[in-house]
């Protein structure tokens, strides 16, 4: 009775319906992002997600940031996971910042999947390129499959496959971001 909790959903039985949930990688929620708000120095840099929305379904959706470091990558990375995901609302962290004013702000603001990947997170465990493909693969997999139990899946093991499963059953599209890929060359 009452709310029964996974990490993918949470049921009401009483009043009957499924709300998202956040988990690690899919829809991480906005935690990180409001701790850097809420922090003595903050600096406003949300009119990126101004121009990510121009470029939304276009050829032009695939964005690189590389600068150096100590340059808020991070920070950014998680402002993009608190505005995109659909496993909170962020609108009392947005209210004050500059993309709140512009005519896109609402159209895309805890409306998507999104998929947050920290690669330093990967890396720290494995410390070898296929292991870390490997264990990123069955991490991503394990979060999809507990919040789509019911599709069938034409390969498990596989991440884009399971993807393109959960895309093909349910119509349902992610946003991929990826912090600290850069881990690798380091």
């Amino acid at each position: 009775r009452g709310v029964v909790k996974s990490p993918f959903l949470a049921y009401n039985s009483r009043k009957g319906k499924q709300v998202k949930s956040m988990g690690i990688y899919l829809n991480p929620g906005n935690a990180a992002f409001s701790e850097a708000v809420n922090s003595k120095i903050y600096v406003d840099k949300s009119e990126l997600i101004i121009y990510t929305n121009s470029v939304a379904n276009t050829e032009q959706k695939y964005i690189c940031v590389s600068r150096p470091r100590r340059f808020g990558k991070s920070m950014t990375a998680n402002m993009l996971a608190a505005y995109y995901s659909c496993s909170c609302d962020s609108k009392r962290l947005f209210y004050n910042l500059k993309i709140a004013s512009h005519e896109s702000y609402e159209a895309y603001l805890n409306k998507s999947n999104v998929i947050f990947l920290n690669i330093q997170d990967f890396w720290s465990e494995t410390h070898q390129a296929d292991g870390m493909i490997s264990l990123l693969q069955r991490s991503v997999i394990w979060e999809l499959m507990g919040r789509w139990p019911d599709i069938r899946y034409f390969d498990e093991t596989n991440l884009v496959r399971v993807l393109v499963d959960i895309y093909t059953e349910t119509g349902t599209q992610f946003i991929f971001i990826i912090d600290e890929w850069d881990c690798l060359f380091t």
